[in-house]
């Protein structure tokens, strides 16, 4: 994911300004804008996935590779699948 900076202004009502005060302060940032993307970092994937990295896709890709190199396209029962799940 590329780390681009956007410039923006915001406004904020008074509970906004003293909630990222409190996590500037908690996480020991130096502005409040830090602090909002702080807040988003932990709560923004709620709402919008973080887009994968090209290294978590080549860790997938090898490891589905792997799989279909011992599984190939064996099929599951029903029984394997529920015996799977129970544990």
């Amino acid at each position: 994911m590329e780390n681009n900076i956007i410039s923006a202004r915001v406004e904020l009502n008074n509970y906004a300004n003293r909630v990222l005060g409190v996590i500037k302060m908690k996480f020991g940032l130096r502005d409040k804008s830090e602090a909002l993307n702080k807040f988003i970092e932990m709560y923004g994937d709620e709402f919008i996935e973080k887009e994968a990295n090209d290294e978590y896709v080549k860790k997938v890709i090898l490891i589905s590779d792997n799989h279909f190199k011992k599984y190939g396209k064996r099929k599951m029962s029903l029984q394997e699948l529920n015996k799977l799940c129970e544990e």
